[in-house]
């Protein structure tokens, strides 16, 4: 069975190890760990008994716009809803913070479909996201992950 709670201080080396395969073909983000404990409430965590599967963030980054964004979910469980489950709690989440809309840039185009978020252009993106975020991705400024957004 799989169990969501919101992340402590206690989860960032077992988040860190589960993302750094993602993190190493450039697919995700690498985050330091003061940067994950600076966002810890950002995060949404998923346990199959106490082993953790899977997370991801909700980022703010106006009053009615946010992002979803680091979502890993364990290779060996993939494709039984966790992630979707993941992005629907952040929603949830973002829903009762006043958000009105929530983005993600992502090479998993599909899977975010499938969750009624629309393809939109990359430009369209705050620019503070590029510059504090994109910049340190090694394929940063030939970027082949596709910008979506959800409107609450």
């Amino acid at each position: 069975m799989i169990t969501y709670k919101k992340a402590s201080l206690d989860d960032i080396v077992a988040m860190q190890a589960l993302v750094k395969p993602e993190v190493d073909k450039g697919i995700i983000l690498y985050r330091s760990s003061d940067e994950m404990a600076t966002n810890i409430r950002s995060y949404l965590l998923a346990f199959e008994e106490t082993e953790l599967v899977g997370f991801g963030a909700l980022h703010f980054h106006a009053p009615t716009l946010a992002e979803v964004r680091s979502l890993i979910v364990s290779e060996r469980l993939r494709g039984q809803k966790i992630g979707a489950s993941i992005v629907k709690g952040l929603l949830e989440e973002a829903k009762m913070y006043g958000v009105k809309q929530v983005f993600t840039l992502t090479y998993q185009k599909v899977f975010f479909e499938r969750l009624d978020f629309r393809e939109i252009p990359k430009e369209d993106l705050p620019a503070h996201k590029i510059w504090a975020d994109c910049i340190k991705c090694k394929y940063f400024p030939v970027c082949e992950e596709i910008a979506l957004i959800y409107s609450l």
